[in-house]
C-alpha cells in the first residue's frame, strides 16, 4: 500500500513565513517607489532639472566618444548639451529670483546668480566652433547636480535601494570640492585659449569679452567661492615666479602688469557687477 508522509507543520509554518516576508517586502518596495514617483509630480520643476542635466552629461560623453558618423552630428551633440544646461539652469534661476520686473536692481541681482552666469556661459559657446573644454564644466555641474538629485530620490525609496548607484554617488559626492575646483580652474584658462582661438578663426571676436564678463560675474558670485580662491592662488603663483631671480626681465615687467590690470577688474565682495 502507498505510504502517506505527512509534513511537519514547523516546515509548512516556515515556507509560509518566508512567503509572506517576501511579499511584504515587494509591497514596501512598490510603496516606495510610488512615494519617488509622487515626488516627481508635485516637484516638476526639480524633475524637470533633473532630466536635463542627465540629457547634457549624456549629449556630452556621446559628443567626445567616436560615435557618430559625420561632423554634424557629432556638433548636435555639443549643442544639445549646452542646451540642456542652459535649460537647468534657467529653471534653478525660475526658483531663485523673485517675479521679474524690469529694473537696475533685478537684474543687479539677477547677475549675481550663479545660474544666470550658467545660462550665459552655454550662449558664448552654443554657436561657434566646438570646443571639447568647454564641455567639462558643464558635465561636470550636471553629472554633479544629477547625482544629488538621484540620491535624493533613493532616499525616498529607501536607505537600502539600488545601493550600487548609492555608493558611485557617494564616492562622486564625497570629492565634490575637488570637482568644483576643478570647474573653477577650467573657467580661468578657456579665456587665454579663446584668444588663440579667436586669431585661427574658431570663434567669434566677441566671444572672449562675453567670457571675461563671464569670470568678473562668476568672481562676484554669493554662492560659489572657488572662483576667488584660484584666482587668488594663480596671482600668487605668477608673482612667486615673477620675483625668482632667474626670471628674465621682460616676463617679470609683463607679469606685474597683467597681475595690476586684472586686479582692476576685480569685484568686491558682496558687491553686484556693473552692468
Amino acid at each position: 500500500m502507498p505510504t502517506i508522509e505527512e509534513v511537519p507543520e514547523d516546515v509548512s509554518t516556515s515556507t509560509t513565513g518566508n512567503g509572506g516576508q517576501q511579499q511584504q517586502q515587494q509591497e514596501q518596495q512598490a510603496h516606495s517607489w510610488r512615494a519617488v514617483g509622487s515626488h516627481l509630480l508635485e516637484n516638476k520643476v526639480d524633475c524637470g532639472m533633473w532630466i536635463a542635466r542627465i540629457a547634457s552629461v549624456t549629449f556630452s560623453i556621446m559628443y567626445v566618444l567616436p560615435l557618430s558618423s559625420s561632423r554634424e552630428e557629432s556638433y548636435s551633440y555639443y549643442q544639445r548639451a549646452l542646451i540642456c544646461n542652459a535649460l537647468a539652469s534657467a529653471l534653478r534661476l525660475h526658483q531663485r529670483m523673485p517675479n521679474f520686473h524690469f529694473s537696475r536692481h533685478y537684474l543687479a541681482q539677477l547677475l549675481l546668480e550663479d545660474s544666470c552666469h550658467n545660462v550665459l556661459y552655454s550662449l558664448i559657446f552654443i554657436n561657434g566652433s566646438p570646443i571639447t573644454i568647454a564641455l567639462i564644466p558643464v558635465f561636470l555641474y550636471s553629472l554633479l547636480h544629477s547625482s544629488n538629485y538621484t540620491r535624493k530620490l533613493l532616499d525616498k525609496a529607501g536607505p537600502t535601494s539600488v545601493p550600487i548607484l548609492r555608493n558611485l554617488i557617494n564616492k562622486l559626492v564625497a570629492r565634490q570640492t575637488d570637482i568644483l575646483r576643478i570647474i573653477a580652474f577650467n573657467e580661468i584658462i578657456l579665456f587665454p585659449f579663446l584668444f588663440f582661438m579667436l586669431f585661427y578663426g574658431k570663434c567669434s571676436l566677441l566671444s572672449p569679452f562675453m567670457h571675461f564678463n563671464f569670470l568678473v560675474y562668476r568672481y562676484a558670485s554669493r554662492r560659489n567661492p572657488y572662483t576667488r580662491q584660484i584666482m587668488g592662488e594663480l596671482r600668487m603663483k605668477a608673482e612667486e615666479f615673477a620675483q625668482r631671480p632667474s626670471t628674465p626681465g621682460f616676463i617679470k615687467t609683463t607679469i606685474e602688469k597683467s597681475v595690476s590690470l586684472l586686479s582692476r577688474f576685480a569685484v568686491p565682495m558682496n558687491t553686484a557687477p556693473r552692468l
